[in-house]
């Protein structure tokens, strides 16, 4: 079975290891990083693309390898990609499987300093016109930090990012001071949390409603040990997918690749 893995999450190298361990499998990854792609082959990916892909290209690699399915394991907020991979799948007409996280489960949380907005765009300005003292501290990725600073000032913005050089550069193309850069190296604890909103005198945290891999509960119960808010970025939803091709887990991938391979 020759899979085509779209990754670059936690989700996707779990997902790697899964097939590797219990089929016969291929396995193609494609990430926009080569920090992902590293990570990818860590996992037992048996090959990488460590760049953003286009239709055209993800469709030439496609008849060229002959791959029996493609799974998605992107980001949730990554919806260009999946639109696309979903276009994709229709028109080669393979097999399609996306992969989401669950949300997070709040039942038991505290959600009363969460201020739940849409889009970054909203995000932005609502801090501008609500939070105008104290620090922001950006916990949401590099590729959503300029539409923040459309509106809030650079001087008071500290994203939490990987240090890899493309996110360095966006950076650099908002003038953000390469002392408020805080290096990211995975999901932060809430003591880690708590210890940056202390450190940068932070009144708001920016993240997305990213599920419990990406730390949220850590950070909402940061945001409520120090009574600072949270704006949390809702999830998008993407309408081309259709709910029979989405899994939040790994037991629901082995049943649609089983029925897969018995065609």
């Amino acid at each position: 079975m020759r899979i085509f893995l779209l990754g670059g999450t936690k989700d996707s190298t779990n997902i790697i290891t899964h097939i590797k361990e219990n089929y016969d499998a291929f396995i193609l990854t494609t990430t926009t990083t080569e920090y992902g792609a590293r990570l990818a082959r860590e996992a037992g990916s048996d090959d990488t693309i460590a760049r953003p892909l286009l239709k055209d290209e993800i469709i030439e690699i496609f008849t060229e390898g002959a791959f029996d399915v493609l799974i998605d394991a992107t980001h949730p907020f990554a919806e260009h990609i999946t639109q696309t991979s979903v276009t994709i799948a229709r028109e080669l007409e393979i097999p399609y499987i996306r992969f989401e996280r669950p949300t997070t489960n709040l039942e038991n949380i505290d959600t009363s300093h969460i201020i739940y907005v849409k889009s970054f765009n909203e995000a932005g300005k609502l801090i501008a016109d609500q939070f105008s003292e104290g620090n922001v501290l950006h916990f949401a990725g590099a590729n959503t930090m300029a539409e923040i600073v459309k509106y809030v000032s650079v001087d008071r913005f500290y994203p939490r990012i990987l240090k890899v050089e493309s996110s360095l550069v966006k950076c650099r193309e908002l003038d953000i001071d390469p002392e408020h850069i805080l290096p990211m190296t995975g999901a932060a604890t809430l003591e880690e949390n708590v210890e940056l909103i202390e450190r940068y005198d932070a009144s708001v945290m920016i993240t997305k409603e990213s599920g419990e891999i990406g730390g949220v509960i850590e950070k909402i119960e940061a945001a409520n040990e120090k009574d600072i808010a949270i704006v949390m970025i809702q999830r998008p939803k993407i309408e081309m997918l259709d709910e029979k091709d989405i899994v939040n887990d790994l037991k629901e991938i082995d049943i649609k690749i089983d029925c897969f391979l018995k065609k």
